[in-house]
């Protein structure tokens, strides 16, 4: 019997020599590591019969090479866990389960104070103004473009300015002409009333309410005395050398035909139509 206690591969006797048994058959050392060995996962050597082997998951390690991929701490005689493929310690799992901040890249481990937005998540003092670079934090910001603004810089790169006092205009305001202005700033130029939805005439850049341009800028009807204001009823304004008049106040003063459209005689500061003019 000792004649034919040999190795499976080699048929070298294994009289007094270490030797394993593997799948019924026995075989020597060097023929086991050349054979049979499992091939270590980490370095990609065979694992001898005289070294000290990991297996789990139909996967085997050297004993030195059962590491945590991120911390490398051995792990034979600790708790771990796999993740794509790779085995990590627990603490490196907790980590490698957070989500990694926007800004850093790094982890946002329990405790970290931290600020989301839309699906993304910044540290609190990762999530910056992308022009002023001041840690945004908590507090109001606005997104634009693919980057995010303090209020004060929102306002300042993209608000509009107000033609008035060149501030910017961060909510409501008055377009006029193509023309910004804050409410409070579009006011008439002789009482400052605000003309925001009131009715206004412009004057040389200038902006009145009705009763201020009826009673200081409108010109005088040179019949009536009443201001033109170009609202309501004679709105149309009838205009010969220094005189202007109201289109229905241009009448003959002899026969009080309305002679807007028609020939006329200015006569002594009156009108007068062609046929009343004959008889003066």
């Amino acid at each position: 019997m000792s004649s034919e206690f040999k190795c499976h591969y080699c048929k070298d006797s294994l009289q007094g020599k270490k030797y394993v048994q593997k799948d019924d058959y026995n075989c020597c050392l060097p023929c086991f590591d050349k054979y049979c060995a499992n091939i270590c996962d980490e370095c990609h050597k065979p694992i001898s019969a005289d070294s000290k082997e990991v297996s789990f998951d139909n996967r085997y390690w050297h004993k030195a090479c059962f590491l945590c991929s991120k911390c490398q701490q051995p792990l034979v005689s600790e708790t771990f866990v796999t993740s794509d493929g790779k085995a990590l310690c627990d603490s490196c799992a907790t980590k490698e389960a957070t989500p990694k901040c926007k800004g850093c890249n790094e982890h946002i481990v329990v405790g970290d104070q931290n600020v989301e937005y839309k699906g993304d998540v910044w540290h609190k003092n990762c999530f910056v103004c992308s022009n002023c670079k001041e840690v945004i934090g908590t507090e109001s910001f606005f997104p634009r473009d693919e980057g995010f603004f303090c209020v004060s810089c929102h306002e300042a790169k993209f608000s509009k300015q107000c033609v008035k006092c060149n501030q910017p205009i961060t909510s409501g305001g008055i377009s006029y002409q193509d023309q910004p202005w804050h409410t409070e700033c579009f006011v008439c130029d002789s009482c400052s009333q605000q003309l925001g939805g009131q009715r206004f005439t412009a004057v040389d850049n200038k902006y009145y309410c009705v009763d201020c341009y009826k009673n200081f800028v409108a010109k005088k009807c040179t019949a009536c005395k009443n201001a033109i204001t170009g609202f309501g009823k004679g709105s149309n304004m009838v205009s010969f050398e220094e005189n202007s008049w109201h289109d229905y106040c241009f009448n003959c003063k002899s026969c009080s035909e309305n002679l807007a459209n028609k020939r006329f005689v200015f006569h002594e500061e009156e009108l007068y139509c062609i046929d009343c003019a004959k008889k003066l």
